[in-house]
């Protein structure tokens, strides 16, 4: 109540202001994600997920019961009983889990359901509106996305060596059948294509476009120890690291490497990542086997330009991979995402570099950074952007570069191929990322899996289509199909 003699129009007035948001509030277009959190169409985005139970799959797992507009409907692992033991340990009801065996019974289970089935094959029949493809084996994953494509179901890529293979195809499949294909918030090449786009919005001048690989080089000034954070709990005192822990040019990236040499090399996840990347954005690799620079954030902006302005850079237009170097008191880049831009305007980029951002010494360029990925964490913000707005599928799409292996040593005729381990190697090849011009009859690094070489490759020599037997394989299929887009 106002006070006595006081007029009571300041009231009325908030009270009409109130009334006209409230009139308004509907139709308002926010610039962030309270648009899709506010989603009042009814939409809800019911999700499948193959390969669900471990890694990736298990973090998006944890995540769809927080998400709005979002529920779990199968999952599809060869392990029924552990998909039973990870959904309940994550606090999904038992009461609600359904185990099927064919399209009988999912259609006889509750429509709330949350269903678990063997067969990839069979979570197109459960009533979902989003396939994530969790394996990485690429004729599982190929063949469910194109089972997923061709009933309009959209298609959430998380196997990256599939779209590393497929990717063209399988944009243009999608593109065809009103569907999305899309890859994947939580996985480095998503994040970096958001962070490009941004930039292209925006109409600034990319010349280089990264991540950093997965673990860091972190020095503990006082104690002169190295650590590498992969958990192997690998240490080793490097005093003389002191010399080069300022950046003063590329020669101080030589002398880390050659401390720190037993510690790099090319990891095929890496490449194939970027592989991803230059395929929708037109960028090229920077090197056949990338640079991976020994280096720290603040130094990304003098590193990752061209040659004649004191970079590493021999063209622009790339895409590339650094090691992230910190101290123990340093935050992490947490395998994060960075863009290298032009600085066009000089006074703009001066007050810009007033307020802290990365900028290489010349003022020339400025290094803009994701400095994470969250893996599942983040994945529903891109099934909710396909699902609810449509957003996701890149018809430009085209085999830019091409993955391919290089002998390590000599590998003789009868040498069975296979990818293993945490970074998806194959054991004595070393992945190279090509522009697909030169790729000629290169055999695609991630086709390579469960082949067996037909005659002696020597070291340093690429395996050809003329080493393994390839054509017999519908990924292979795909492949030259997509080339030919």
């Amino acid at each position: 109540e106002p006070a006595a003699g006081q007029s009571d129009e300041p009231d009325r007035s908030i009270q009409q202001i109130n009334q006209a948001y409230e009139s308004m509030k509907g139709s308002i277009k926010h610039m962030d994600y309270t648009n899709l959190i506010n989603d009042n169409s009814g939409k809800i985005s019911k999700v499948g997920i193959i390969g669900a139970t471990r890694g990736y799959g298990y973090t998006l797992l944890a995540q769809i019961p927080k998400v709005k507009h979002m529920q779990l409907r199968v999952i599809s692992s060869r392990h029924t009983d552990e998909c039973l033991d990870v959904l309940k340990e994550i606090g999904y009801d038992e009461k609600h889990i359904v185990v099927c065996q064919d399209k009988e019974q999912i259609d006889r289970a509750p429509e709330d359901a949350v269903l678990i089935v063997s067969d990839y094959r069979l979570v197109v029949e459960c009533g979902v509106t989003a396939l994530v493809e969790c394996t990485g084996n690429t004729a599982v994953s190929s063949d469910a996305a194109l089972l997923a494509l061709g009933r309009g179901i959209n298609v959430y890529m998380v196997s990256k060596e599939t779209d590393s293979v497929c990717g063209p195809l399988l944009n243009q499949v999608a593109a065809e059948n009103g569907a999305v294909y899309s890859l994947v918030n939580g996985d480095q090449p998503r994040n970096l294509l958001d962070l490009y786009s941004w930039a292209r919005l925006l109409g600034l001048d990319v010349v280089c476009a990264g991540k950093a690989s997965e673990y860091d080089f972190v020095w503990d000034r006082e104690t002169g120890e190295f650590t590498l954070t992969d958990g192997s709990q690998t240490t080793q005192p490097l005093p003389e690291m002191m010399d080069h822990w300022y950046y003063k040019g590329v020669k101080t990236l030589e002398a880390r490497r050659k401390m720190l040499e037993k510690y790099t090399g090319v990891i095929s996840a890496d490449l194939c990542e970027m592989n991803l990347v230059s395929n929708i954005t037109g960028f090229v690799p920077s090197s056949p086997f990338l640079s991976y620079p020994i280096a720290k954030t603040s130094e990304l902006a003098d590193i990752f330009i061209p040659e004649e302005d004191g970079g590493i850079l021999k063209k622009t237009g790339v895409v590339d991979v650094f090691y992230n170097l910190r101290g123990t008191d340093e935050a992490s880049f947490c395998g994060g995402e960075f863009i290298i831009v032009r600085c066009e305007n000089e006074k703009m980029w001066d007050i810009l570099k007033g307020k802290g951002h990365v900028m290489s010494k010349n003022g020339k360029y400025c290094c803009i950074y994701y400095p994470y990925h969250y893996m599942g964490l983040e994945t529903p913000v891109s099934i909710l952007l396909g699902d609810l707005m449509g957003i996701g599928t890149h018809p430009e799409c085209r085999q830019v570069s091409v993955l391919a292996g290089v002998a390590e040593r000599d590998l003789s005729k009868g040498t069975e191929l296979k990818v293993q381990g945490h970074h998806h190697s194959i054991d004595g090849l070393i992945p190279e990322l090509l522009e697909s011009r030169s790729v000629g009859h290169l055999a695609p690094f991630y086709l390579l899996n469960g082949t067996t070489l037909l005659r002696d490759v020597k070291k340093g020599d690429p395996v050809t289509l003329e080493d393994v037997e390839l054509t017999h394989l519908e990924t292979y299929k795909l492949y030259a199909k997509g080339l030919e887009i």
